[in-house]
């Protein structure tokens, strides 16, 4: 357990744990997951909250956190991407591809990146910057945010201290997992560059429009 963590959660309660997961998830660095498991623990062994209780915390800062780094995405990154993106080679077909693989994959994007740290912090931004449909959003941000708070709330509750090597292990398998599936997807992508290209045109006809 990281011992400031341990210390703010037993001086301030479930508003730090709220408050770092829901920062973690607006895209800053800060250890969100490691806030889930250090409240869940001190639930396990000082009985100080319910697990419930630090379940429901977990889930709500994580939902609010990415909530906002989605509207931060589609108010100023979408902005940013078609300001700017022609300098970095980036053409409006291929932000059209990119809003047409989150208009049809979006959710599983959003539900496997709260699994993993890095993603966790920018799946929000990248959903907006990429304009995802917004129920589409809300709806794998809430899902993703409740199997993600249940699964390492109740393993931290139930085995503590031993889950922080075990997490350890499942972020680096998580990682060659989800770096295998980018590669794969990228490979795809590029095979298949011009026919997707093609039905993301089809699918969002017209110049693209700063909002």
């Amino acid at each position: 357990m990281i011992p400031w963590l341990e210390h703010l959660i037993h001086d301030y309660g479930l508003f730090v744990v709220a408050g770092v997961i829901g920062l973690e998830c607006l895209g800053l660095p800060v250890p969100g997951e490691s806030a889930l498991i250090a409240a869940a623990i001190v639930a396990a062994t000082r009985h100080d909250f319910n697990i419930g209780v630090v379940i429901a915390a977990a889930v709500g800062g994580a939902v609010v956190g990415q909530m906002l780094g989605y509207f931060i995405g589609r108010k100023f990154g979408y902005r940013l991407l078609l300001r700017y993106g022609p300098h970095l080679r980036i053409s409006e077909s291929h932000i059209k591809l990119g809003q047409y693989l989150f208009l049809r994959h979006g959710g599983k994007i959003v539900l496997v990146a709260r699994f993993v740290p890095v993603l966790r912090s920018l799946a929000g931004i990248l959903a907006g910057t990429e304009r995802m449909p917004w129920i589409n959003f809300i709806l794998a941000n809430i899902t993703g945010a409740i199997v993600w708070a249940s699964f390492y709330g109740l393993a931290a509750y139930l085995i503590g201290d031993q889950l922080k090597g075990l997490a350890r292990s499942m972020v680096i398998v998580l990682g060659c997992v989800v770096l295998g599936l980018v590669v794969a997807g990228a490979v795809f992508v590029r095979r298949h560059q011009a026919q997707l290209m093609a039905e993301a045109e089809r699918a969002l006809p017209g110049p693209l429009r700063s909002p």
